[in-house]
């Protein structure tokens, strides 16, 4: 009876499965568990290096912290700086902080692009999806450079699974383009849009990469409520209503 009974379940969970597939169902962004838990000794490193960086009155304090928590909980190779982009942002703000953590500054502050369908000014919405030309969220680690369509660019690899993962095969990269300059942005009232790539000034690309590039954090940031659920470094409890 027992056996009968799990023969049961098991083709009901099948069942399922087939369900599934057969609808072609798959949620943008997966719900994670097991949230981070930061202690207090944590928050307190993260507001005073946040001072020391005299960050106070360029990037908001939130959006650094949730930065910091992947910081510390990722694996880097390049643990000297952290990328943050804030695309709660327009695009004609500067809104890519490229920062020191070993001195304590902040290197670059500049312009950045986002994907044509993720929104014209303002990016609003975000994708894990190939062919999406959309902008991903969360954490991504940067990899190795080379020089392609865009001249001398950067691998990307997303680290949060179905949020952006994807974004290597996507050929998500950091690279510079004429686009990305306030001389465009005055002529259009917004940069130029990419198909999902993090663009940069073409006066600062080169050196940027040449920091970032081999193994640190970009921290990609937008008030989207289906990754804050959806991100394990997200704390229970911190996410915005």
């Amino acid at each position: 009876m027992a056996i009968f009974g799990t023969s049961i379940f098991l083709l009901l969970i099948l069942a399922v499965v087939w369900i599934i597939k057969a609808n072609n169902f798959q949620p943008e962004y997966p719900i994670m568990e097991d949230k981070l838990v930061v202690p207090d000794a944590t928050e307190s490193k993260i507001e005073n290096l946040y001072e020391a960086c005299m960050l106070t009155d360029k990037l908001d304090f939130n959006i650094f912290r949730r930065a910091m928590l992947g910081y510390f909980h990722l694996p880097l190779l390049n643990n000297d700086v952290l990328t943050i982009i804030d695309y709660s942002k327009a695009s004609t703000e500067k809104r890519l902080y490229l920062i020191d953590l070993r001195k304590k500054r902040l290197l670059h502050h500049t312009l950045v692009a986002h994907g044509k369908n993720s929104g014209s000014n303002y990016p609003k919405r975000f994708s894990n999806k190939i062919d999406s030309k959309k902008s991903s969220l969360g954490f991504l680690i940067t990899g190795e450079t080379y020089r392609g369509q865009h001249g001398y660019s950067l691998r990307l690899d997303g680290v949060e699974k179905g949020i952006n993962d994807n974004v290597r095969v996507r050929d998500i990269v950091v690279h510079g383009s004429e686009y990305v300059s306030h001389t465009y942005a005055e002529k259009k009232g917004r940069l130029g849009l990419s198909w999902g790539c993090p663009a940069l000034p073409e006066v600062d690309y080169v050196r940027i990469i040449d920091k970032i590039k081999n193994g640190s954090l970009i921290y990609i940031y937008a008030e989207d409520k289906h990754y804050e659920k959806a991100s394990k470094f997200i704390p229970e409890g911190d996410q915005n209503s």
